[in-house]
């Protein structure tokens, strides 16, 4: 009678990978159904992610640590040099990058630029992700896939893994973490268990009120505004059962026009992004809070070195 030798436990495997692509290209909406909440700002505005966030996907044999950057742009302000510079930075850095591509629109010269770049980084596998199947035929999928394939052809980049995905309707969203995970390196997990993201939650908090403020504005606004929490401290005096966090925090615009947009008449579209904003912290910490906004002028803050570092960048 033989014996089967027991099988060897999976090693556990951690490491990073970077989600890029053209802007709005749906990096951060995938980065959030990756990890299963909320950890990028997502806007119909491109170009709204500034921070490389990262997200944090669980697994009992995997832990994978996404890192979404701003889309790689042609840049026009010192704001925009130093996004690209980061977008670079982070590819160098990552054990996969996967590149999304929407499955709803044709390839165009910023997806030719991008898989260009990413044909000079050698060694790390690259995944081609169509994005947004939910908004489109089969048809276009399927011609998507092919367009994807040559593409990988014209610019001399191969592609470790083609997938198509929709974040929306989670369509592949685990197969498209289990392909990432194999091009991870053995190791013990990077983060502590729950932890979804290493955002501060100033951050985050600053994002999500700079998301509210972004609905429903015109095209100029996502690029001039941003965004400081400027201070966050439990209230004073309040019993254990019944906290108050009381958040203060300036949004800054480059002209006064602009910022008559962000109050709106009587203030009205001001106390709206407040509203939202607020309930969106309140599920991120988990707490009561009393949101305190001001509006403030940094004249062409994007072109300013001193004031970019002032604003975090």
């Amino acid at each position: 009678m033989t014996t089967r030798p027991a099988e060897q436990p999976q090693a556990h495997r951690s490491g990073f990978a970077c989600l890029v692509g053209r802007p709005n290209a749906g990096k951060s909406t995938l980065t959030n159904a990756l990890v299963g909440a909320k950890v990028a700002i997502m806007s119909e505005k491109p170009q709204t992610t500034r921070h490389t966030i990262r997200g944090i996907v669980h697994r009992p044999d995997a832990q994978l640590v996404l890192v979404d950057t701003p889309g790689l742009h042609k840049p026009r302000t010192l704001l925009g040099e130093r996004l690209n510079d980061l977008v670079r930075t982070t590819w160098a850095e990552v054990d996969v990058i996967g590149m999304c591509l929407p499955a709803d629109e044709k390839i165009g010269p910023g997806d030719r630029f991008i898989a260009r770049e990413l044909a000079r980084i050698q060694r790390t596998p690259k995944i081609a992700i169509v994005t947004k199947t939910d908004l489109a035929t089969k048809k276009q999928i399927a011609e998507q896939l092919i367009a994807v394939e040559q593409l990988g052809r014209e610019v001399d980049l191969e592609w470790a893994e083609i997938v198509p995905v929709s974040a929306v309707k989670h369509y592949q969203v685990d197969l498209l973490a289990d392909l990432m995970i194999k091009y991870l390196p053995e190791g013990p997990p990077l983060y502590p268990e729950g932890e979804l993201t290493d955002e501060p939650e100033q951050v985050m908090v600053a994002e999500l009120i700079r998301e509210a403020a972004l609905e429903g504005v015109r095209d100029e606004l996502p690029h001039s505004l941003a965004v400081v929490v400027e201070e966050m401290l439990p209230r004073e005096g309040r019993p254990a059962d019944r906290p108050l966090l009381d958040i203060h925090a300036n949004l800054f615009v480059e002209r006064p026009s602009q910022k008559a947009i962000v109050i709106g008449a009587g203030g009205q579209r001001l106390k709206e992004v407040g509203t939202k904003a607020r309930r969106q912290i309140e599920a991120l910490l988990g707490t009561p809070v009393y949101l305190d906004l001001h509006v403030k002028v940094a004249k062409d803050w994007q072109r300013d070195p001193k004031q970019l570092r002032r604003l975090g960048f």
